[in-house]
């Protein structure tokens, strides 16, 4: 286990007016860490099924294909690739665009409610970018009817979807009229591509065919906010917000006051919670963890303190938007990691943001070869390498 590290607590200060949140327990920096990685599944590795862990966790953002492998493996016991392969396979999971416009990973299950609960959050996002404009006049549902019409006969990439699509309308600009399709439209992607090591051409098919059923009807906001906070809490309604792209959120929270606990951060901004979610001390001990790129870990509050320092965040969120693979050491987010291929030989490269203890070394070198037997397991020579602190 690596060595615990007491962390200065700030005194809280309580927002000039806010009676309801001036009696709150506050909850400190290192006590929201812990929960969010009881719920995370980061504390201890799960013994659930692969259908449970996306469910309770809202599912995995999936922009690259092996994240998710990944992070089911750094929270799951005795994960498999097949484990995953086989259910996408299968079509007992999807991957869809869903949270914040990304494409995700969710169970079929879930994706048949979550999918029409989030559909004003994509239908904002497409009236607030710059595709409207450039489609003005356009008659929508005539392109809608027409995008269905395709995508039922074969599955299409975006890009030969907005080409088939510009036969029709010349004038029109063709990743403009796929994307309309795409944001309005219940598409799922088609394996292989998003199972381990296959890239290439994403192609999409409606979900109705695809899973042999309609959409379900939209799950409730009451039951997103508890099943965001059962994954991520406790949290601000500015939290959540980030999260799902919802607006105007805190009429649901008061609606739900009185189911929920409240608490507050050492800022003094009002947190809600589950009665009986796990909110571990702030020093139980936490082991190392590698965890993914683009993982929802990183991406579901708007105040990330709890797992990632600013100046840190600003070097693992690049600036055309990749969000780089993390190693966790005592619970937070203290340095990078990827893997470097040579011919038999896989090294995986940790580049630490501080000093680390020789405890915390010898810690993420043995989690370290786990990793390279999960994700390297076909490389004859395996290694872990230290970068210098920089």
């Amino acid at each position: 286990m690596p060595s615990r590290r007491k962390q200065s607590s700030p005194r809280a200060s309580v927002p000039r007016g806010d009676a309801k949140s001036a009696l709150a327990p506050v909850l400190t920096t290192r006590e929201l860490n812990r929960a969010l990685l009881a719920r995370q599944f980061l504390l201890r590795r799960t013994r659930e099924s692969v259908p449970h862990v996306l469910e309770h966790l809202v599912g995995l953002q999936a922009q690259a294909g092996n994240a998710p492998y990944l992070g089911l493996w750094t929270r799951m016991e005795d994960f498999q690739l097949e484990d995953l392969t086989r259910r996408y396979e299968q079509r007992e999971v999807v991957r869809a665009t869903l949270l914040r416009s990304t494409q995700h990973l969710v169970t079929a299950r879930d994706y048949q409610s979550l999918r029409p609960a989030l559909q004003p959050v994509l239908d904002r996002m497409f009236n607030h970018s710059a595709y409207p404009r450039e489609l003005a006049g356009l008659d929508m549902d005539a392109l809608l009817a027409e995008g269905r019409r395709l995508l039922s006969r074969e599955p299409l990439s975006s890009v030969e979807l907005g080409r088939r699509l510009q036969a029709r309308w010349p004038e029109r600009d063709a990743q403009s009229l796929a994307f309309v399709v795409r944001v309005a439209e219940s598409l799922v992607t088609v394996p292989p591509f998003g199972t381990w090591g296959v890239g290439g051409e994403v192609t999409f098919t409606p979900s109705a065919s695809w899973l042999g059923a309609p959409l379900e009807p939209a799950l409730a906001l009451e039951s997103l906010v508890r099943r965001y906070l059962g994954a991520f809490g406790p949290a601000s309604v500015k939290d959540m917000q980030h999260w799902s792209g919802f607006v105007r959120l805190g009429e649901v929270f008061e609606r739900m006051r009185a189911e929920l606990r409240v608490f507050r951060d050492e800022q003094g901004v009002e947190l809600f919670d589950l009665p009986d979610a796990p909110r571990p001390d702030g020093d139980t001990p936490v082991p190392v963890r590698f965890v993914p790129e683009f993982d929802n870990l990183l991406l579901s509050h708007s105040d990330r303190a709890r797992i990632i320092s600013e100046p840190h965040r600003k070097r693992v969120f690049t600036v055309n938007g990749i969000i780089r693979p993390t190693v966790l050491v005592d619970g937070f987010v203290r340095g990078m990691w990827k893997l470097k291929w040579e011919k038999t030989r896989v090294t995986l490269h940790v580049s630490p943001f501080a000093r680390l203890t020789r405890e915390d070394r010898d810690a993420l070198t043995q989690e370290g070869l786990r990793l390279l037997a999960f994700a390297a397991a076909e490389a004859s020579e395996h290694d872990v390498r230290f970068a210098p602190v920089s």
